[in-house]
């Protein structure tokens, strides 16, 4: 029987519109108000979105040595076995499933929520059916069919192919930058750059308050958020076996860093013009200011980002279902899963199995209050970062191991480079699980977190017992 493939089709491109879809979503404008109060003012606010993303800059570059020597999909399972072994391959990829795979749902629970929040306010026919309380959230019905309806779109394109899923993304990126424009306008046009002072000044928040009561502190307080907004980095090269035939992998390994750094200028510059269009003190007193400041000064204004903002989630949703699916195809292929999930479909050369999964985890979304994924979110940032600082350490490796491999793109800076990717990881592990930090995971957090690295165990458990003879 002739061995299914991928199908060909994505360019460079695509690749940096999949990559930065993934990272900037909706949190821009949900989260913008808490990100200064935290940072007691825009500038520590902008400070840590900046070195966030230069911390995680030496890991992109990690993958784009990696990638362009090993394009395969799912990559980083392929890289760890090879550096360190099955057993912490397995642990690698199972956790990055999860960090990825958790936002489709989220995803979709975040347009029914703003759905239900903000649009309701104009079209109140959205909370006339009410289904039910859980855990304190109110699930209407219409909310709920709507955000379906947007999830079944992107499903329906990820099994459609690489191409068409590539093809949606780079709409909603344009759909993204059009948003940062009318933000860049109305702070150039009606704001004033004075609305940024004072540089620091500690605040309370409807939601959230300054951390501490100095400059640096209030600064590491919005650090340590930085790599949640920065998660979806990694799914530009777990589709790498799809990159077309004529690729140039040289600039595939720059288009990772430039995702990145078009995503932490992306932030800076819409915390910077929300910050300037009212006084940042005035501004954050609102419940998500960036539309309530909009909504103030002109309502087709606030119209427009509201629907951008209901938009928003499309994008990382549609990055991370396909990263995600192209993870379990590679645990597949390896033997680390249920053989059924290295299958493609003959069609449209995509992981049946693991689209069927994540459509399903996807649909579910809807219908969970908004309060019952946040630990999930939570844990999504450890989840992701852990894998990554793994996948710095087989680099490292790998170039002791295998020093003849093809690299068309090398870690500027070479070991000291792919050194630095492992420092940085390290750096923001640490401040994840060490007690006292501000973004420690807490028990809620680590109960999840090994909950599912018991599933995991079990199914590898299971495969090696039917993979084995007699």
């Amino acid at each position: 029987m002739q061995e299914r493939k991928v199908k060909k089709t994505l360019t460079n491109y695509h690749y940096f519109n999949i990559g930065f879809g993934a990272i900037v979503g909706t949190g821009w404008i949900l989260m913008v108000g808490d990100w200064v109060v935290l940072g007691g003012g825009p500038l520590a606010a902008i400070i840590a979105f900046l070195l966030g993303a230069l911390v995680l800059l030496p890991i992109g570059a990690v993958f784009g040595e990696l990638t362009a020597s090993i394009p395969i999909s799912g990559g980083l399972v392929e890289y760890i076995e090879r550096a360190f072994g099955s057993r912490l391959s397995f642990l690698a990829g199972w956790l990055l499933a999860f960090g990825d795979g958790v936002l489709c749902p989220w995803e979709s629970l975040a347009i029914a929520t703003i759905l239900t929040q903000l649009v309701a306010e104009i079209f109140p026919v959205l909370r006339s059916v009410k289904l039910y309380t859980i855990y304190g959230s109110d699930v209407y019905l219409y909310p709920v069919l709507l955000a379906l309806l947007f999830s079944a779109y992107v499903i329906r394109q990820n099994f459609r192919g690489a191409e068409h899923m590539a093809t949606l993304q780079t709409w909603l990126t344009r759909t993204l930058m059009f948003g940062m424009c009318v933000a860049m306008g109305v702070s150039f046009f009606i704001g004033s750059p004075t609305h940024f002072l004072p540089w620091f000044e500690p605040v309370v928040g409807p939601t959230s308050a300054t951390n501490g009561n100095h400059f640096m502190t209030a600064l590491a307080g919005v650090l340590v958020l930085t790599p949640f907004f920065y998660t979806g980095l990694d799914t530009i090269p777990d589709q790498a076996e799809e990159a077309a035939e004529d690729i140039n992998w040289r600039n595939f390994g720059r288009t990772i860093g430039l995702a990145l750094l078009a995503s932490g200028l992306f932030y800076v510059i819409c915390i910077y013009a929300f910050s300037t269009i009212l006084p940042w003190q005035e501004f954050i007193r609102r419940p998500i200011p960036a539309l309530a400041a909009l909504k103030d000064i002109h309502f087709y204004l606030y119209a427009v980002m509201l629907a951008i903002a209901t938009l928003g989630p499309l994008g990382p949703m549609n990055s991370l279902f396909s990263a995600t699916a192209r993870i379990l195809l590679a645990m597949g292929r390896k033997g680390q899963i249920p053989a059924v999930f290295a299958e493609l479909d003959p069609r449209t050369g995509t992981p049946r199995a693991a689209n069927i999964l994540l459509a399903v985890l996807t649909v579910i979304g809807p219908f969970l209050g908004n309060r019952m994924l946040l630990p999930l979110t939570e844990v999504a940032a450890l989840a992701f970062i852990v894998p990554c600082t793994l996948v710095a350490c087989a680099c490292y490796r790998l170039r002791e191991t295998e020093p003849d491999l093809p690299r068309p793109y090398k870690v500027p800076g070479g070991k000291i480079g792919i050194a630095a990717g492992i420092l940085s990881g390290t750096a923001v592990i640490a401040l994840l699980v060490v007690p006292g930090s501000p973004a420690a995971l807490g028990l809620n957090e680590w109960s999840i977190l090994f909950g599912w690295l018991g599933f995991g165990a079990l199914l590898r458990l299971l495969r090696r017992r039917r993979a084995s003879p007699g």
